[in-house]
């Protein structure tokens, strides 16, 4: 995965929009579910490709330091040998002298090359330690919002199990109402009241029934007297009065 798809990647995946794709979801859990799944394998393949990056950048910091170095150490025999050749040139010996400078010539090439080399490299390593530095906060903030994925997937998971039970709890309570005609507690109330009102009909027809006998009881009552005083006339007996008090009298 080269640096520009990684980069790529990432500010895709950090500009997501989390809540417009839940609003979107038929499921959201599972949606989110998804989309942590996506990130964690993203940021897996990310961490591979920036720590691949980040190996090239040291390997190209460890040639350039040794350029640097080498540049150094060249520079330093160009020197001892261009001081040999002195020496040797001061004590009369030009054939040596001149096979030292001939090294130092050599040495101060080398010297030169190592120094093109460790300069040409500078800004590459330059523009792939900005790189790198934008690849780890990349990846930094990628974590933080999966984090973030994590506690939302965790919230909503708890608040879907709270509304179950909180339904589970509504259904339960429904079953039970006593207000409701439909409950088994409404239709026992009924079938109680229906047993009263039989009871209470039953009651009063009975007491209707008892009146007509008590009545019939006056009637045959008050038949006797009718034939009693009937008698007495026949019989020659004056009719009994009722007296002040209510009751009767004889002639």
């Amino acid at each position: 995965m080269a640096k520009q798809s990684i980069l790529g990647r990432i500010s895709q995946l950090l500009r997501a929009n989390i809540n417009a794709l839940l609003d979107q979801a038929e499921d959201p859990q599972v949606m989110l579910d998804q989309i942590v799944r996506d990130y964690t394998n993203s940021i897996a393949e990310a961490e591979t490709a920036v720590a691949q990056t980040i190996g090239n950048l040291r390997m190209m910091e460890q040639d350039h330091d040794e350029d640097v170095q080498n540049a150094k150490d060249w520079g330093a025999k160009a020197g001892a040998a261009s001081a040999k050749a002195d020496e040797l040139r001061a004590a009369g010996n030009t054939a040596d002298a001149d096979k030292f400078d001939t090294l130092a010539k050599i040495a101060l090439g080398k010297q030169i090359t190592s120094e093109n080399e460790a300069k040409a490299a500078e800004p590459t390593i330059a523009s792939q330690s900005q790189v790198v530095d934008q690849l780890k906060d990349g990846l930094q903030k990628m974590h933080a919002k999966l984090d973030q994925l994590n506690a939302k997937r965790d919230e909503l998971v708890a608040r879907a199990k709270t509304a179950q039970a909180q339904q589970q709890v509504n259904d339960a309570v429904k079953s039970v109402d006593v207000m409701d005609p439909t409950s088994e507690v409404g239709r026992f109330e009924e079938k109680v009241r229906r047993q009263e009102a039989l009871v209470q009909g039953q009651a009063e027809l009975a007491a209707s029934s008892l009146d007509s006998q008590f009545q019939s009881l006056d009637d045959l009552t008050q038949e006797s007297e009718v034939d009693a005083r009937l008698a007495a006339l026949k019989g020659g007996s004056a009719p009994k009065a009722l007296t002040s008090d209510g009751s009767t009298s004889g002639s």
